[in-house]
This record gives C-alpha cells, structure tokens and sequence, in this order.
C-alpha cells in the first residue's frame, strides 16, 4: 500500500505542531508533501529536516533566504509566499491540516477542497468568510472536510446525519477563558498578555485573545450552523469551566450526548486523521474522580458582546459573517499591539458591521464567485475597520 501523503498547513503552530506528533506516534506509513509557516524559519527547518518533505515553504518571502540557507544539502526545496502555500495545498494529497490562522487560511483550503484531498480543518476563518462555498467544493471533488476544533469535533462524533432532522439543540461548551469572573471594568484594563493567559488551552496569541472576548465562541457558532446545516436558533453557547465536556448534540426525544475528555488538542487531531476508525497514541486518560465536578453556567452578554454580534452575523448571512471576522481580526490585532483596549474589540467590530449593512455592501454578493466575493468582503471591512479603530486610538 502506498503511504499516506500529508501536507500541513501551519506547521509551527499548536496544531501543527501537535498534528506532526501524531503523525508520528502513528505508526502509519507517512508521506509529507509539504510543510508551510507564516515566519518561523527556524522550527519550520527543523521540521523539515526531521519529516523530509519535498518542499518547505515560508509565507513572508524576505525569510527565504534564511530557509534556504537552513536546508542547503538537504534536498528539501525551498519556496516562499501566499502562491507556493496555495499551490502545495492543491497537489491533490490524502490528507490536509489546515492550521493557517486566519482569513490567509482560506485560499489555501480552497485549494485542498478543488484537489479533493480529506480537509483537518482547524482554520475557522475558511468556513466563517465561505463555509457553504468550501463544503458544496469538497463535496462536488469527492474530498471531505472534517473539523479539528475541539467543539466541531465534538458534535461531529456525537451527531448522526441520518437523525438530522431529530436534532433539537447543538450547544458549544465554553471555557469562559482568563476574563470569566472578571468584572467591565477590570476587562476595561486587561492587558495583552492577561489576555493571552488561557487557563487550559495552549493556543496562539489571536485565538487565546478571542477565547477571552469568547469571539471565538462566536465565530464557532457561524461554523457549527454550515457544517451540520443547523438553523443559528437552534445553537446555544454554555460556559463550562473545566473544559472536559466539549460540546453536546440534544435530540427531540430529550437525549443528549456529549463528547468528554482532558483539553488536549491532540485528540480532535487523531479524530480528524484517522476517522472512521480510531487512533492509538499516548492519549491522557479522563479521571473524573480527580475533577471533582463538572461546571457550567450562562454566558454574561453584557460582558461577551461578541456572542450576540455573531449571531446577528450568521442570521444576516451573505457577507456579514466574513466582515465580522476581518474586523475582528484588525481590533484583536491593535489590541495585541497595546494601541486600543480589550473592550474596544467587539466595539469596533460591531460598528464596522453596522456601517457596511448601512452602506449595502453586505447585501450581496456583486460577483459570480462566492470565494471571491468573500474576499472582496473581507479586504473591505479591513479597511473600514481600520478607520474606526483609528477613532478608538484617539480616544484613549
């Protein structure tokens, strides 16, 4: 049999990261195709050096050189920038980790989709800014998108497809992240790096910050509606402080199952790679015992206002999903660089939303191609929001 080829999107992330220790601790027969990082040269080169793909590729083409330079004798090509990702990611491989963070993720997704390869999809910003376009794409390439968050993974082992119809409820657990407790006025100073603290995730800086705003949580809902073709008032969002109920499927006759076990990335990832069947890897053990007890409460909207802002995104359709989440990638990004404030996030995302639904650019699409039209969307509200942030700064 031939071995299994493997191209993985965001190698040097958490997920990357994670999805190459699975791999090898596997015990499949591994093909690695490609291996792509945003600017970490460095661990990207390791990687390649230890896994012997046929190309590393670095998104920020000044890096190049460095990359090269790293693998010069290897035999190991080295590429650079957003066309060399797209390109790997279309090859037509098994299997593809989409780990890109992002709306950088969804060319390259795209591209996995067409080539029908079976999507890890951990890139939420591919399905938010054009989740019916990416799955009807999959579908039509005979390829397959599996989702690789742990809430997705989730309902996706828990929910039936053939009882769809029986399904009452999906409801997406959350931790409540580092500002559960908090007070408005605490978050009101929160700091980049109080906000980053997730209390039992190991994640990277942008989603850690929309775990704290529970944006996350938001852009999880959009997500859950197109993966299991779920009406948005049929998905409830629940703190769950522990984080070892992952999310749950309520059906008609009052069932409710759920998918438990330790905050381990690991695990959705070994679901993903070997779905139908079941990976054996040195997975930590559920003891309930040790947690005492299970949690759960209702989520504060005066002081998570990004979960009502998504849902008001995802009812609205057309594009405002995919502006929500370019201008929540532009505040979380000034917030990250200490020039507005933690609250300022969902402030400025809501407020660019309202200036393009009053301009009508969310209305429709304008253009034939919804992928495109989704990027047209997103360029967009970045700039726009660019401009309302701007007035944030001021302010402060």
């Amino acid at each position: 049999m031939a071995p299994r080829s493997v191209v993985v999107l965001g190698s040097t992330g958490s997920v990357g990261v994670s999805t190459l220790d699975l791999l090898a601790q596997s015990g499949d027969d591994i093909e690695i195709r490609a291996l792509t990082a945003n600017h970490n040269v460095a661990d990207l080169a390791d990687q390649a050096l230890r896994w012997r793909p046929a190309v590393a590729i670095i998104r920020d083409e000044a890096r190049l050189p460095e990359l090269r330079d790293r693998l010069r004798g290897s035999g190991i090509e080295a590429a650079a920038g957003a066309s060399a990702i797209i390109e790997a990611a279309g090859q037509g491989v098994d299997w593809v980790m989409s780990a890109i963070v992002g709306a950088a993720g969804l060319a390259p997704t795209l591209a996995a989709a067409r080539a029908g390869s079976t999507i890890a999809l951990a890139n939420k910003e591919s399905l938010v800014c054009a989740g019916p376009a990416l799955l009807a794409i999959s579908k039509a390439s005979g390829g397959t998108v599996i989702p690789v968050d742990s809430e997705h993974s989730a309902i996706f082992q828990v929910f039936d497809p053939a009882s769809h119809d029986r399904v009452r409820r999906l409801i997406l657990t959350a931790s409540g992240g580092p500002f559960r407790s908090w007070t408005l006025e605490a978050m009101a100073i929160a700091t980049r790096e109080q906000a980053v603290a997730h209390p039992n995730w190991s994640m990277g800086a942008k989603i850690s910050v929309d775990s704290a705003s529970m944006m996350n949580k938001g852009l999880e809902m959009i997500e859950a509606s197109y993966l299991f073709d779920m009406p948005p008032g049929r998905i409830d969002v629940i703190i769950h402080p522990q984080s070892v109920v992952h999310s749950l499927v309520e059906y008609a006759d009052g069932s409710t199952l759920a998918q438990l076990g330790p905050p381990d990335m690991r695990a959705p990832i070994a679901c993903a790679w070997a779905w139908p069947g079941r990976m054996r890897w040195a997975a930590p053990g559920l003891d309930l015992a040790a947690y005492g007890q299970l949690t759960f409460e209702a989520p504060d909207p005066e002081r998570f206002p990004a979960l009502a802002i998504a849902r008001r995104a995802l009812e609205s359709g057309a594009g405002a999903p995919a502006a929500m989440n370019a201008a929540n990638e532009v505040a979380v990004g000034a917030f990250l660089d200490r020039r507005v404030g933690f609250l300022d996030i969902a402030s400025i995302v809501s407020e660019t939303l309202e200036q393009l639904n009053h301009r009508g650019e969310l209305s429709g699409s304008g253009l034939d191609d919804a992928v495109e039209w989704a990027l047209a969307t997103d360029a967009s509200a970045r700039r726009l929001a660019a401009q309302v942030l701007s007035r944030f700064e001021r302010m402060g």
